[in-house]
């Protein structure tokens, strides 16, 4: 039994959206995902994808992305990325399967893990940074806050975050986020979201005595990484 993460699935089997128009590496990436997810992962298992799940724009597009995910082996914890249109009501989501459990506001228990986390967003000081960003980085963070805060209510300890944005710039500057992440005792943070240049502002590693964890499909290769 493990928790394995990847994130930026980038799924487009409703839609006319390839993938290797960002490069070679990314033709036929479903079909690399896929046979990598089931040469290690089990019924056992629980996978964290850490957002960007699909291209569609409406739920029922995105259906088809959704159980082709569902098909998979193991239990699935899903966070919302920057291109995931076709997310609907956090209910309506949590009602659709058994094997795949979507985060927002709440959080999932994996052993005695806390699963938590939210979308994020670009942090402060970063490039034409506005007013819109800002807005929108204060209600990220409060979404975090009542996800840790759900796991903490009900008496865990042991926090693992996944978030899509990266938590700090790209000048590698304390956020609001990581001081958050460190407020709750938090041991690991996966994120994905960067992608081609943009994985040169990778920031992984131990920080402040927490994990953190780069899970883009293009950095670990399509293949889902174990956690724990």
């Amino acid at each position: 039994m493990g928790l394995f993460a990847i994130s930026d699935l980038h799924l487009a089997f409703n839609c006319d959206k390839p993938m290797d128009i960002f490069g070679d590496k990314w033709y036929k990436h479903h079909e690399k995902i896929e046979n990598n997810w089931r040469n290690q992962i089990s019924d056992e298992d629980t996978v964290l994808i850490a957002g960007d799940i699909s291209w569609s724009m409406n739920i029922e597009e995105g259906m088809k992305d959704l159980e082709w995910i569902d098909k998979l082996p193991g239990k699935k914890i899903i966070c919302k990325g920057n291109h995931d249109y076709w997310w609907s009501s956090i209910k309506k989501l949590n009602n659709l399967y058994q094997d795949i459990s979507f985060i927002q506001n709440n959080f999932f228990a994996y052993e005695d893990y806390a699963v938590c986390g939210t979308r994020g967003w670009n942090p402060p000081n970063e490039d034409r940074y506005s007013e819109h960003d800002k807005k929108i980085y204060n209600r990220e963070k409060i979404r975090l806050k009542l996800s840790l805060d759900s796991a903490v209510k009900a008496g865990y300890k042991k926090i693992i975050v996944m978030v899509h944005y990266p938590p700090v710039n790209d000048k590698f500057e304390e956020s609001d986020f990581t001081k958050i992440f460190q407020e709750y005792g938090v041991e690991k943070v996966i994120y994905g979201h960067l992608h081609g240049p943009s994985l040169s502002r990778v920031f992984e590693g131990h920080h402040e005595e927490i994990e953190y964890i780069v899970t883009s499909c293009d950095y670990i290769n399509f293949d889902p990484i174990k956690i724990l």
